[in-house]
C-alpha cells in the first residue's frame, strides 16, 4: 500500500516541481503554490459527486458529451474558478508564466488526489505507471495552456477574452483526450500520441511565457 501511495503522489509532485524550476524571474511563494495544490485537491469531492449524479440520472453520457462537457468542461472550469478567486486576483500573480504555474498546481493537487484515490481501489503498479503517464501528466499539460490564457488576461485590455480562452482551451484539449480514451479504451498508443503532442504545445507556452517576462520585465 506504501508502493501505491507513493505511486499515486509522486508524478504530480515531480511535475510541480518541474514548472515551478522553469520559472525564470523570481520564485514564487511556496505557500501560494501549496494552496494552489490544495485548492486543485478540494475540488475533487463535489466533482465526483457530480459526475456521479450524472450517471445515476443517465445524463450526458453519450462519447462526446461524456468527455467535452460530463468530464472536461466540468473539471476545467472548477479548477479555472478555483483559480481566480484563489491566487489571480491578487497581486502575487504578477507576471505571464504565474498563470501556468498556478494553474499547473492547482491542476495537479486535483489529479494527485484523484490518482490516490483511483490506485486505493484498484490496487496496480502496472495501472499506476499508466496513470503517471496518461491522466495526471494530461491535467499538468491543460493546465498549461489556460494558465498561458491566464497570463496573457493578466496583462492584456482583452482581459475577458483571454479567460474565456482560458477555460475554453483547456476544456477543448482534455475532452479531446477523454474522447480518445473513450473511443479505444483498449489502445494506449492514441492516447500516447496526444500527450507527446501536448507535450510540445506545452514547453513552447512556456518558453512563449518566459520570453514576455524577459519583454516586460527586463
Amino acid at each position: 500500500m506504501i508502493a501505491i501511495a507513493l505511486s499515486a503522489v509522486a508524478p504530480g509532485l515531480a511535475l510541480l516541481s518541474y514548472f515551478y524550476l522553469r520559472h525564470e524571474l523570481e520564485a514564487e511563494p511556496l505557500g501560494y503554490v501549496i494552496r494552489s495544490f490544495v485548492a486543485g485537491a478540494v475540488l475533487v469531492f463535489p466533482i465526483m459527486f457530480i459526475q456521479y449524479a450524472f450517471v445515476e440520472e443517465g445524463v450526458l453520457t453519450g462519447p462526446f458529451w461524456q468527455a467535452y462537457v460530463a468530464t472536461a468542461l466540468l473539471e476545467e472550469f472548477f479548477k479555472w474558478f478555483m483559480i481566480y478567486y484563489t491566487i489571480y486576483i491578487h497581486k502575487v500573480f504578477d507576471d505571464y508564466y504565474d498563470g501556468i504555474l498556478y494553474a499547473v498546481a492547482c491542476s495537479l493537487g486535483f489529479a494527485t488526489l484523484e490518482n490516490f484515490l483511483y490506485l486505493w481501489v484498484y490496487d496496480s503498479l502496472e495501472i499506476a505507471i499508466w496513470r503517471a503517464i496518461l491522466p495526471v501528466s494530461g491535467h499538468a499539460l491543460f493546465a498549461v495552456v489556460m494558465g498561458y490564457c491566464l497570463g496573457r488576461a493578466k496583462h492584456s485590455a482583452r482581459e475577458r477574452l483571454w479567460l474565456f480562452m482560458a477555460v475554453f482551451s483547456a476544456t477543448v484539449i482534455h475532452g479531446t483526450f477523454d474522447f480518445i480514451l473513450i473511443l479505444e479504451p483498449n489502445q494506449k498508443l492514441p492516447a500516447v500520441l496526444y500527450i507527446v503532442i501536448l507535450w510540445t504545445v506545452a514547453l513552447l507556452l512556456v518558453r512563449a511565457a518566459n520570453l514576455s517576462n524577459r519583454r516586460q520585465f527586463k
